[in-house]
């Protein structure tokens, strides 16, 4: 691996992916005993996408090393795509290995389970032959703000919920509000905090035109289908009180107006086409968990998941592992609250008993912002991270600007790791120095997806 010139002073192991891959990039183009793995991810619709990389030969003494990186991409492809399909040509073993680890009682059981429940198709690993490869099929979702009317942004995040109430472009009020819907079992807690930020914003406008809603999760035609948010609800439960929650909301309480629910990640990139009024954006939202969404050069979502959370970007086998997912390295020990509490923990700072992740965020904001050296460190830390990871994230997509939004890159430490990122990605990456990371400011980096969320619907 070629020598890291930024190297995190709190997290000495962190190995990037990215690092990995060219080194191993580098190793194959230097032997003539390779040849070519075709991998297919397929998802709803028969929406496709293909990835292609030279690997060593079967059999040659590298079987082991193929499989490494090849299971590190699948994974990362499987997030960013999504995809309940796998197509395997080019490599016996690395599709033997791949069938047993995808699968019901496989180390990457979670993602098998997840993506079955996600399209509600059975998850497939198979082996063809090139010629038996799906045709290309890509997905483009044209979607374009508006403004107009009376409207509700709502921003569902895990630790807070942010509500802005827009008429005809011109915010008239916005707020933030502590919520802790992960720990809470029963719907009408989350239920009631919607509605109670929602009303709020209602009061400051003559009427109610429509409802634009972020919320983390995945969702289908404006209902729930997956959502940490209601982590601790019962299937019954869920399927009973959840899965069509935002639209009671609208048609209960707002008179039916016209509700649009879109995954957090996306209203990310949204805000920040918006922003900067051009494609290539790649949006982050830092907060209780990663969110992320993308716009092409043609401002088209891609239909894709962007769920970089599970997204691994640190190769290192002893990195934390994730408590969902049970794998280790992904980017949401990296890029939330979690990343700043594993690395003030890792140093050896002690939190008071008894607070929240989001709690312990802001006391090491607190510390920051007074001028404390370990705070300081752990934002330079995730601008180490995020510079190398960024260029990992460019392997998938087209990158010209990179947005970051969310509570982790609120006040100082935000400006810190925006200043590392930089450094990392462009003196590492010099063929990636074109790419613009920034932030909104302070108060677009804390409301603006709820604004941009207010934009999603349309009124004739």
């Amino acid at each position: 691996m070629k020598k890291m010139n930024y190297i995190p002073s709190i997290d000495k192991n962190f190995t990037p992916l990215i690092l990995k891959l060219e080194e191993f990039k580098e190793k194959v183009s230097a032997s003539d005993k390779t040849n070519e793995l075709i991998i297919c991810l397929e998802r709803n619709q028969g929406y496709n996408y293909f990835y292609k990389i030279n690997i060593f030969k079967d059999g040659t003494g590298h079987d082991e090393e193929n499989y490494e990186i090849v299971e590190r991409i699948v994974k990362a492809l499987l997030w960013v795509v999504g995809g309940y399909k796998i197509y395997v040509c080019g490599s016996n073993y690395i599709y033997s290995r791949l069938h047993s680890a995808y699968s019901a009682n496989g180390e990457r059981k979670f993602d098998f389970e997840f993506m079955a429940g996600v399209y509600e198709k059975k998850f497939e690993v198979v082996k063809v032959n090139k010629k038996d490869l799906p045709l290309p099929k890509e997905e483009k979702v044209d979607i374009k703000p508006n403004l107009n009317g009376c409207r509700i942004g709502f921003d569902a995040g895990g630790s807070d919920r942010k509500v802005s109430a827009v008429v005809d472009g011109k915010v008239l009020y916005s707020e933030e509000t502590v919520w802790y819907p992960k720990v809470n079992s029963n719907p009408n807690y989350q239920y009631a905090g919607i509605l109670d930020s929602m009303k709020k914003a209602a009061s400051y406008m003559p009427r109610v035109d429509a409802i634009g809603v972020s919320s983390a999760g995945i969702y289908v035609d404006n209902r729930i289908m997956v959502a940490s948010l209601f982590l601790k609800v019962s299937k019954d439960d869920f399927d009973k009180y959840v899965k069509n929650m935002y639209i009671d909301i609208a048609k209960n309480e707002f008179n039916n107006v016209p509700i649009v629910v879109a995954n957090d990640g996306d209203v990310t990139a949204l805000a920040g086409a918006m922003e900067l009024d051009e494609g290539e954006v790649l949006g982050i939202a830092m907060g209780t968990s990663e969110a992320a969404g993308y716009v092409d050069k043609e401002r088209h979502l891609k239909g894709w998941l962007n769920e970089l959370a599970f997204v691994p970007v640190d190769f290192n086998k002893d990195a934390m592992v994730d408590e969902w997912s049970g794998d280790a390295g992904c980017g949401v020990k990296y890029f939330s609250q979690d990343g700043v509490i594993k690395l003030a923990e890792m140093s050896g700072y002690k939190f008071e008993d008894g607070l929240a992740p989001a709690q312990k965020l802001k006391v090491i904001q607190k510390l920051n912002e007074e001028g404390n050296e370990l705070a300081n460190e752990i934002f330079e830390n995730i601008g180490i991270y995020l510079g190398y990871s960024l260029a990992f994230y460019a392997h998938f997509y087209d990158i010209k600007n990179v947005l970051l939004l969310g509570r982790v890159v609120s006040g100082k430490g935000g400006d810190t790791i925006l200043e590392f990122s930089k450094k990392v990605l462009h003196e590492e990456f010099p063929n990636l120095k074109d790419i613009n990371i920034m932030m909104p400011d302070e108060k677009s980096r804390r409301v603006g997806q709820s604004v941009a969320a207010a934009s999603l619907p349309k009124i004739d």
